[in-house]
């Protein structure tokens, strides 16, 4: 069976935290798909479009990682694609808490798959994307939070 991926987020931005999540996790999966979730209460920084975007090129040399965006519910995305695994990044404690209990609820809901979850190396731990949203929104650099080679400016 091969083993299908996906690491849902709104992305909005895709930072280094994220990438490095989707990097290590490679020798992992046989496919990953970013997938980009819309979520109409949000008010998003960067369009969809711009977002999956911005992934392919980020991952634009390595076939086993795609990106796709979504609306509703991750585990009916998990149905369509057929994944049977939820990749997330663990930064804090906190971090825990709340994926758990959502891992928890997609395995009610969808028992044949199963949430792995990566630490974040230390160096990404403060990275989340309202900081970095905040900082690109106010005019300041955020290229150190954002994958190398990217320009934000053109995904705006």
């Amino acid at each position: 069976m091969e083993k299908i991926a996906i690491f849902p987020g709104s992305f909005d931005p895709f930072t280094v935290g994220h990438e490095s999540i989707v990097r290590r996790s490679v020798s992992l999966f046989d496919t990953i798909i970013v997938a980009v979730g819309v979520h109409s209460g949000k008010q998003p920084l960067m369009s969809v479009a711009s977002r999956v975007a911005m992934i392919n090129e980020v991952f634009r040399n390595d076939a086993t990682v795609s990106c796709a965006s979504f609306e509703g519910l991750t585990v009916d995305f998990c149905r369509k694609v057929h994944a049977n695994y939820m990749l997330r990044g663990i930064r804090t404690a906190a971090d825990f808490e709340y994926e758990r209990a959502i891992a928890q609820i997609n395995k009610k809901m969808l028992p044949e798959v199963e949430s792995v979850f990566l630490l974040t190396n230390p160096e990404h731990t403060p990275v989340n994307s309202t900081i970095i949203r905040d900082i690109i929104r106010n005019g300041g650099d955020a290229s150190q939070f954002l994958p190398e080679n990217i320009d934000i400016t053109k995904y705006l």
